[in-house]
C-alpha cells in the first residue's frame, strides 16, 4: 500500500511526516519552528520508538511493512530526492496515528508558542500560521436505513471536505481477511474514511469539546518554576526540546527548555500567569483503532473498536449490510463539572477543574437505527441528526456538543426527511441536490430592498433593474448557466466582506441572518452595484453564467496549486459549503486569475449499498496520479467536474476485466 501511494505522490507521502515529525523548518526555514515545537511538545523520537517497542505484534508487523514499502520504493527509484527523510523507520506512524494532519495539536497557535518560548521580546515578528487550511472543518455523512431504500439495502454516503488530493483513493486488500476500499491520508496505512463488505464508517470534523485550555498562576522561586494547585505548589517539569532549521546554505539548532504542568504542555501566556493545554495523546491505541476499524465485521466490532475512544476531532455516521445505521458524535470525551464554562481557559490553580475519567462509549451521543430511518451529520448539532428521532440536547453536558446548525444541516435535512426509495443514484443526487439554503432569505431581502426604492439615483436604480430581475426569478439552485447564482455568490462575498473590515465576524447561519436582517437595504444595493461593476471590468459583461467564472483546474501535481485563466478548465456547478451547497466546492480567485477556482471541498466522495454483495460508486479530483505525464493525472477531471460517479471495482473478478497492466513493486 505505502510503495503504491509512493508512486503516486511521493512528496506528499514525506511532507507529511515532515509535518508531523516536527521537522518542517529543516526544509523551509527558520519561520517554520514554531510549527515545529508544536509538534515536538507532544511527541519525540524516543517516545516514538518506545511506543513501537510496546506494541503488539501484529501493530508491529504492519509498522515494518509500512516502512519496507516506502523503503523499496525510494530504493527502487533512485531518480527521486526525498526533502529530507532518506530513509523511513518503523516507529514512524507513531507521529501519526489519526487521519487528520495535526490532529487537535493545529489546534494550538505557533504565535503563542512564539511568544512564550522566544528570548526576543512579545512583539516579534508573527510566525507564519499556513496549514491551519490543511482539512478544513467540513464534511458529510448520510446513513439510509433499509426501510428507506428501494430494495431493502442499506446506503452510505462518504463525503469528506477537505484540500484537493489530501487523501488518495485506496483499495487495500491483504488477502488475508482484508478488503476495505476509501480514502487514505497520504502515508498511512489505513483506509480513514470507507467500508468493507460488511460495514462503512464516515468520518465529519466534531466540535465536542476535547480540549481544554488552563491558566496557571506561576511562581518562581531561586530561577525556578511552580504552579498552584489548591493548597500545593507544584513545580513546573521541564524537557529540552532541540529543533534544527535552515540557515541558508546551512542547518544551525535552536534549544527551547518546555514546560508542562499536569494538565500538559504550557503553549501561551496571558499577562503574568501561564497556559497549558489538555488534550488527548494516545498513539497506540490511536493507531490500533485507526487500523482495526477497517477489520469490523458489523456493529459489534465496529462499537468494540469505538471503545478504546481516541478518535477525538471527529464525529462517526456509520451503516452495515445488516441493516444497522449509527452515528457517535465524538468518541473521547473526559468527564468535567458543569460548574465552569470550559468553552475557555479556566483556573489551573483549583482542581475541581480538573479531567475525570473518559466518558463510556454509552454515556455518549450516539443514534443506533432511528425510527426515522436516516442519519445525517454536516458538522452541525447532533440534535438534528436524524429529524423526530434526534437526541435530545438536555440530556447531555453542554461540553458534549457545542456544534450549531449550519446551512447544509438544513439542506441535509430537508433532502432525507420523509424520504423513501433511495438507491445509490438518488443518493448521489441527494448529495449534489442544487438548493443553496442560504440565499432563501437573502436573496428576497436583496431584491425586495429594491423595490422599497431605497436609492436616490435614478441612474443606479435603472442599471441595477435587470440584474434584479434575475435574481427575483432565480430558483436559489446553482447551474453551470445559473447568472443568477454569479451575482448571487459574488454579491454576498462582497457584503461579507464589508462586514468583516467592520469586525462583525459570525458563523454560517448567523452572517446569513446579519445580512438580510440588520444591513440596510441601501447597503446591499450599493455594493450590489459595486459587484457588478468589478465582473463587467473583469469580464466585460455581468450577464457571467456560473460555470465560465467556477472552474476546476489542475496543472500540476505540486501540494501547492496553480492556476492559470489562459490554460483548460473546467466549468463547476456546484458551491461552496459556506451557501449550503451539500456538494462542497471552496473556490476563489488567485494572483493573474480573474476566474474562481477550487482547491478545497468534494475530494474522494462515495455512495455505498450494502447488500448481498457491497457495490458502490465513487469520485475524486483530477485523477490517481500526481505525475502530470501521466495517463491517470487528468483522467477524472472532467467527471468530478460534472459530478459523474465511476463504479467502484470491489471484487477481484471486477477488477481483473479492467487491468491494464500486471507487475510486481520494483518493476
Amino acid at each position: 500500500m505505502l510503495y503504491a501511494q509512493c508512486e503516486d505522490d511521493f512528496a506528499r507521502v514525506e511532507m507529511n511526516y515532515i509535518n508531523m515529525m516536527g521537522r518542517r523548518a529543516e526544509v523551509d526555514g527558520e519561520s517554520f519552528l514554531y510549527h515545529d515545537l508544536r509538534m515536538r511538545l507532544f511527541n519525540d523520537e524516543e517516545k516514538a520508538k518506545k511506543y513501537y517497542a510496546d506494541s503488539e505484534p501484529w501493530l508491529k508487523k504492519l509498522c515494518d511493512a509500512y516502512a519496507a514499502g516506502i523503503n523499496y520504493y525510494l530504493h527502487t527509484h533512485p531518480e527521486v530526492k526525498p526533502k529530507l527523510i532518506t530513509r523511513f523507520e518503523p516507529w514512524m506512524p507513531f507521529f501519526f496515528s489519526e487521519g487528520s494532519i495535526g490532529g487537535d495539536i493545529e489546534s494550538i497557535s505557533p504565535n503563542g508558542l512564539k511568544d512564550f518560548y522566544s528570548s526576543r521580546s512579545t512583539s516579534a515578528t508573527k510566525v507564519n500560521e499556513e496549514g491551519k487550511e490543511d482539512e478544513p472543518r467540513g464534511s458529510n455523512g448520510f446513513a439510509i436505513a433499509p426501510s428507506r431504500t428501494a430494495n431493502g439495502s442499506t446506503l452510505l454516503l462518504i463525503n469528506p471536505h477537505t484540500t484537493f488530493y489530501f487523501r488518495t483513493e485506496t483499495h487495500m486488500i491483504s488477502e488475508e481477511g482484508l478488503n476495505a476500499y476509501g480514502a487514505a491520508t497520504w502515508g498511512q496505512f489505513f483506509i480513514y474514511q470507507g467500508f468493507n463488505e460488511s460495514c462503512g464508517w464516515m468520518h465529519t470534523s466534531s466540535r465536542a469539546d476535547v480540549i481544554d485550555e488552563y491558566v496557571e498562576t506561576v511562581i518562581e522561586k531561586n530561577g525556578k518554576y511552580f504552579y498552584k494547585f489548591g493548597n500545593e505548589e507544584r513545580p513546573f517539569a521541564t524537557s529540552t526540546v532541540k529543533l534544527k532549521y535552515k540557515d541558508g546554505s546551512k542547518i544551525s539548532e535552536k534549544e527551547f527548555t518546555a514546560y508542562h504542568s499536569h494538565h500538559g504542555p504550557v503553549i501561551r501566556r496571558e499577562e503574568d500567569k501561564w497556559v497549558s493545554i489538555s488534550l488527548m495523546n494516545r498513539p497506540i491505541d490511536a493507531l490500533t483503532q485507526s487500523y482495526m476499524r477497517t477489520k469490523a465485521n458489523g456493529f459489534k466490532d465496529f462499537h468494540a473498536n469505538m471503545r478504546l475512544r481516541t478518535n477525538s476531532s471527529n464525529n462517526t455516521v456509520y451503516a452495515d449490510k445488516q441493516g444497522n445505521i449509527a452515528y457517535y458524535h465524538g468518541n473521547f470525551m473526559p468527564k468535567r463539572s458543569m460548574d465552569f464554562d470550559f468553552s475557555k481557559p479556566v483556573d489551573g490553580s483549583n482542581p475541581a477543574t480538573d479531567w475525570g475519567d473518559l466518558h463510556t462509549l454509552n454515556e455518549m451521543i450516539i443514534v443506533q437505527n432511528p425510527h426515522s430511518g436516516w442519519i445525517q451529520n454536516c458538522n452541525s448539532t447532533p440534535f438534528t441528526s436524524s429529524g423526530f428521532s434526534s437526541p435530545k440536547k438536555e440530556d447531555y453536558p453542554e461540553y458534549m456538543a457545542r456544534d450549531v446548525e449550519n446551512p447544509r444541516g438544513l439542506h441535509a435535512v430537508m433532502v432525507l426527511d420523509g424520504k423513501k426509495g433511495f438507491t445509490l443514484d438518488k443518493l448521489i443526487e441527494s448529495a449534489y441536490d442544487s438548493y443553496l439554503p442560504a440565499f432563501e432569505k437573502l436573496a428576497p431581502s436583496l431584491v425586495a430592498a429594491y423595490d422599497q426604492n431605497v436609492l436616490k439615483n435614478d441612474s443606479l436604480v435603472e442599471a441595477l433593474k435587470d440584474p434584479i430581475e434575475i435574481i427575483r426569478g432565480w430558483d436559489i439552485r446553482f447551474s453551470e448557466s445559473s447568472v443568477a447564482t454569479t451575482l448571487s455568490i459574488l454579491w454576498a462575498q462582497d457584503l461579507m466582506q464589508k462586514m468583516a473590515s467592520r469586525g462583525v465576524r459570525l458563523g454560517q447561519l448567523e452572517s446569513m441572518n446579519y445580512m438580510t436582517m440588520e444591513v440596510s437595504g441601501e447597503e446591499k444595493l450599493q455594493v450590489f452595484a459595486q459587484t457588478l461593476k468589478n465582473i463587467q471590468k473583469d469580464f466585460g459583461k455581468w450577464q457571467l453564467p456560473w460555470g465560465e467564472i467556477n472552474r476546476f483546474q489542475r496543472l500540476s501535481g505540486e501540494v501547492t496549486p496553480s492556476f492559470d485563466d489562459s490554460k483548460p478548465s473546467y466549468p463547476v456547478a456546484f458551491t461552496s459549503a459556506l451557501w449550503g451547497s451539500l456538494a462542497s466546492y471552496g473556490s476563489r480567485t488567485y494572483p493573474n486569475t480573474k476566474k474562481m477556482y477550487g482547491n478545497v471541498g468534494n475530494g474522494f466522495v462515495c455512495a455505498v449499498e450494502f447488500g448481498r454483495s457491497v457495490k458502490a460508486k465513487s469520485s475524486v479530483t483530477g485523477g490517481q496520479s500526481s505525475d502530470p505525464k501521466s495517463p491517470h493525472f487528468n483522467d477524472q477531471s472532467e467527471m468530478y467536474s460534472q459530478g459523474i460517479f465511476k463504479d467502484v471495482l470491489y471484487y477481484k473478478e471486477d477488477v481483473e476485466k479492467k487491468v491494464e497492466r500486471r507487475y510486481n513493486p520494483g518493476k
